[in-house]
């Protein structure tokens, strides 16, 4: 139950980073926060863990958590790792990736076009954390798989922001499509270069992203 509501309190957090509320720079007082999402410290502190992972928060030992927002090179830097990482493991999983895989994707597929129906981008990230986890999983490499998850939490707030802009859920389902095609197919260039153009956050994309970061921090 705490580690569900650490992940409540992580997404709301950064909700409160992306508005604006919280800058870069700004400490993320425990008491306060504590009191206003009417929980303990340990939760909370959790939450910190979380946002500390996808860069977004800094911990200072005897300082506190800070918000950080990271610049235009550092997130360009790590989407074009993370877009090589799961290319890689469209690759792999293109080769080896089973019946039933194949059926769960299908399934997430579902569930994210509930969602771009529904117009819910929260609800659309869910499914597709599920759908790249398969990937991941099926690419039958566990330090591959282990070394694209880290990097996948470490972007989590970044990948469910572009969501917001305008037709990309309805753009990136699109491509999910493609890819669970593509694996169908057991093509493994096609699979990978699908994965790579659906993470690469390119052009105005990125424009997009970044512009939403500096409106926050200002």
């Amino acid at each position: 139950m705490d580690q569900r509501l650490a992940d409540t309190i992580a997404q709301d957090l950064e909700e409160l980073i992306f508005d604006g509320t919280f800058s870069d720079g700004d400490r993320l007082d425990e008491v306060k926060l504590a009191e206003q999402f009417g929980v303990s410290r340990t939760p909370l502190r959790e939450a910190f863990q979380r946002l500390a992972l996808s860069g977004l928060v800094d911990l200072i030992a005897r300082r506190g958590a800070f918000v950080r927002q990271p610049g235009p090179v550092e997130l360009m830097e790590m989407f074009e790792v993370m877009a090589e990482l799961e290319a890689v493991c469209g690759r792999l999983a293109a080769l080896r990736i089973s019946d039933e895989a194949l059926l769960e994707l299908t399934e997430a597929n579902s569930k994210c076009q509930l969602a771009v129906d529904a117009g819910n981008p929260d609800a659309y990230y869910l499914e597709n954390e599920r759908f790249h986890r398969i990937i991941y999983q099926q690419s039958g490499n566990a330090f591959l798989e282990q070394e694209t998850s880290k990097l996948h939490r470490r972007l989590k707030p970044f990948r469910r922001q572009q969501l917001r802009f305008r037709g990309r859920m309805a753009q990136s389902m699109a491509e999910h499509e493609e890819i669970v095609r593509a694996l169908k197919k057991g093509v493994p260039e096609e699979t990978a270069n699908a994965l790579r153009d659906h993470v690469a956050v390119q052009g105005e994309k990125f424009r997009n992203l970044m512009a939403s970061l500096k409106s926050a921090a200002e």
